[in-house]
């Protein structure tokens, strides 16, 4: 059974607002739970939490002891008495386009509350919204230095510093941000846990397609996991979540990077983790990974210039056709093969613009790459992914039709032994995430490319061979780090 409840510190200052059912005092809050019959509970927290260990500090950090969903978290809390956090100069793209005449520029300061990432001032909504996904507290005060527009200070506020007015806006805000929240319906069935799957409908090429999503779905539910799908706007909802599943591409300068940090901060199970998303999204790091821990690799170097005695470097080490390819980059994007001098130094000018190294490969052809699916350092799945049609990778964005080419999935244990030592031991370098190893093979020689920390799931592609397994295995993994965590 779930209970959602607002904590206050007087049960008075909420009367009147048809809240009556879900107030609790922080006193009833210490003496009644854990509360026999209530094996979950979602808090908003409300008490005076100015000072370390007043009493709003104490009531999150009780909520998180007891395994309750709480909102602000202590996390939150200690972020925002961190100045370095929040003192930087706003983004442009945040800021409502104001004129030097307005009666804002009058003052040097502007004040104002944000209730769950809303504000009732005008222009600022964006603004709002952005740093309640970072700071994801009730009540937020915010003052604003308007003649460079930076962040003076935000801090975490009380019901006790509203006026009337102040708290009937903050009500409102309170049942718009969630009204699911403050539901009568019982859920169907009890779960155990709360899971939300990161997914974007708006990405051209997505890891999972909408019959793998639904079969995930499914699968989450027969293992206790009460699954919902999340998008990019959605990251203020984390809290209300015991893990986090990606099923968006990752990149490091990216949401999808802001998502896994935050649920790594709230204690959350996740996939694809921060660290995975660091490692994998940076082929620079890769490759000396690689290096340093033995792992067959195609022999690569890095190069910051496209000077003369650096091509002449590059020409003494690799034989033409030559791979370059910037650090981050998903899909075969970003990969590029050269012929001769001319189209290396070009080639080189036009990619060491957008990013400080670039990485110099060896080719190696091959009919087809292996992709090894990795779960917690265990195979999961195996395909041979063919080269795109009169192309020398398995993607072809230049074409019009046929993008991709053709695949195969097979049983892990019919494939090479020296290709599944390899994908083993690159995914160890990585972490215990979910991973996609790419492979090539000549003769008896295996060679990693790449590590994907956020591997294609499609339907009719890698479940292939195990079927809805493939989905039961994941969400059993899940299950199995959520008991871990002992909530």
């Amino acid at each position: 059974m779930h209970a959602n409840l607002i904590v206050v510190d007087d049960l008075a200052e909420l009367s009147g607002f048809e809240l009556d059912g879900y107030l609790i005092s922080f006193e009833q809050y210490l003496a009644d739970h854990p509360k026999k019959g209530v094996s979950k509970a979602r808090l908003i927290n409300l008490c005076n939490s100015t000072q370390y260990l007043s009493k709003g500090y104490y009531c999150s950090l009780l909520a998180e002891a007891r395994g309750h969903k709480v909102l602000p978290s202590v996390n939150t809390m200690n972020d925002l008495r961190n100045e370095q956090l929040y003192k930087l100069k706003i983004s442009g793209a945040l800021l409502p386009k104001i004129s030097k005449d307005s009666q804002i520029y009058q003052d040097e300061t502007l004040e104002f509350y944000i209730f769950f990432g809303q504000t009732q001032v005008a222009g600022f909504e964006s603004l709002a919204k952005q740093l309640f996904s970072i700071f994801s507290a009730p009540i937020l005060h915010l003052t604003l230095e308007t003649g460079v527009w930076s962040i003076k200070s935000i801090s975490f506020r009380s019901l006790s510093d509203l006026t009337q007015t102040e708290k009937e806006k903050f009500v409102e805000a309170l049942f718009k941000f969630n009204q699911k929240l403050w539901s009568q319906q019982k859920p169907k069935k009890q779960y155990r846990w709360d899971m939300a799957i990161l997914v974007n409908p708006e990405e051209k090429l997505p890891p999972s397609d909408k019959t793998a999503i639904n079969k995930m779905l499914k699968a989450a539910n027969k293992v206790g996991i009460n699954a919902e799908l999340i998008g990019p706007n959605d990251i203020s909802r984390l809290t209300e979540f015991d893990a986090l599943f990606i099923r968006e591409t990752t990149a490091i300068d990216h949401h999808t990077y802001r998502f896994a940090r935050k649920a790594q901060l709230e204690g959350m199970v996740v996939i694809d983790d921060p660290a995975s998303i660091l490692r994998c999204c940076n082929k620079v790091f890769l490759q000396d990974a690689f290096t340093y821990n033995k792992v067959p690799a195609l022999k690569t170097i890095s190069v910051s210039s496209s000077c003369e005695n650096t091509v002449a470097e590059i020409e003494k080490d690799f034989s033409y056709p030559v791979v370059l390819k910037v650090p981050e980059g998903a899909f075969s994007l970003g990969v590029f093969k050269v012929k001769d001098r001319a189209e290396l130094v070009e080639s080189l000018n036009r990619l060491l613009e957008k990013s400080a190294l670039v990485l110099v490969q060896t080719y190696m052809y091959t009919e087809f790459d292996w992709r090894i699916g990795v779960l917690n350092n265990k195979p999961l799945f195996a395909c041979k992914y063919f080269m795109a049609r009169n192309h020398w990778q398995i993607y072809n964005h230049s074409a019009k039709r046929g993008v991709s080419g053709g695949f195969e999935t097979l049983p892990t244990f019919e494939v090479p032994k020296v290709v599944l030592d390899a994908a083993l031991r690159a995914s160890k370098v990585i972490g215990n995430g979910l991973y996609g190893v790419d492979i090539k093979q000549q003769g008896k020689q295996a060679y990693v490319i790449e590590i994907n920390d956020n591997p294609s799931l499609d339907s009719g592609v890698e479940d292939v061979y195990l079927g809805d397994e493939l989905y039961m295995i994941i969400m059993s993994e899940m299950a199995r780090r959520l008991e871990l965590r002992g909530r």
